[in-house]
């Protein structure tokens, strides 16, 4: 017993040593305060909105595709200076123009810059930028054609694009039902209809026109106007009620013409003062 209380006592003395000793042991060293969050943990800025533009990429000089395959043109480098005025981002997207306008309805483009005519019909179901391009009609023929006017059109095969001014133009002067309107899709296709002789003219837009006639002297086309040709200004367009963008972009349009930007992308496509 006396062995077996000594052992119980040497027992519990170490442990009393024990407990002492760890009651004695020094703290741990409090942690250091933690760093502040850096810039990489903080939730990254959302990235600037890009602007998707459609465009129809046939219609030079004001919008084309380059040897390279990229969308140039006047029409595109008026809306990119706009846009970087306005501190905006944009991307342009070749669009063909039949689905151009459903494509911007339906929210699959932000906007659209592709030499559009500003039409009370037009503005009905979209919202149109202040105008940035004064056009008027034009008609191409053989060099050899006795046309002189838009009235000589009025029993010829006339080629035009679909859903343009030209196309009204040619439909008023020959009547909706006219079998004699051949449509295109593109402006280029109803000039090479011509330079084939598949129709005997094609009514469209001055500046593509003209442009046409000086770049391809082997077609040996030219142009006649018509005094009953009116004015027409072309706008970017945006979807209906988006005056958000559309502040946006005449911001960007009227800064560029302040500042000279327009006059010297307007000289670098046709000829100064025109």
């Amino acid at each position: 017993m006396l062995i077996s209380r000594r052992a119980a006592l040497a027992a519990a003395l170490a442990s009393s040593g024990w407990l002492l000793a760890a009651c004695n042991k020094p703290a741990p060293e409090a942690a250091a305060p933690a760093a502040p969050a850096s810039a990489a943990s903080v939730a990254a800025a959302p990235a600037p909105k890009v602007y998707t533009v459609g465009t129809d990429a046939t219609y030079a000089p004001f919008e084309f595709q380059n040897e390279k395959g990229e969308i140039v043109g006047f029409d595109i480098d008026v809306m990119r200076a706009a846009a970087e005025k306005a501190g905006i981002q944009v991307q342009f997207v070749a669009t063909p123009w039949e689905g151009a306008f459903n494509a911007l309805a339906q929210g699959d483009r932000d906007a659209l810059v592709s030499a559009i005519t500003i039409t009370d019909e037009r503005k009905q179901t979209l919202d149109f930028s202040e105008p940035y391009f004064e056009a008027h009609q034009l008609i191409a023929v053989p060099e050899k054609s006795k046309v002189a006017k838009l009235d000589d059109l009025k029993k010829k095969k006339v080629g035009v694009q679909t859903s343009t001014t030209g196309e009204e133009v040619v439909v008023k002067l020959q009547g909706k039902t006219s079998d004699l309107i051949k449509r295109f899709e593109s402006v280029p296709l109803a000039l090479t209809e011509l330079a084939a002789g598949g129709v005997d003219a094609v009514v469209a837009d001055n500046g593509v026109v003209e442009a046409y006639v000086a770049n391809n002297p082997n077609a040996k086309f030219k142009s006649v106007n018509d005094s009953s040709f009116a004015p027409e200004m072309y706008g970017i367009a945006v979807r209906k009620g988006n005056t958000e963008l559309l502040q946006k972009i005449n911001t960007g349009l009227a800064a560029i013409k302040a500042d000279g930007t327009y006059q010297k992308i307007h000289d670098q496509y046709f000829k100064a003062g025109k």
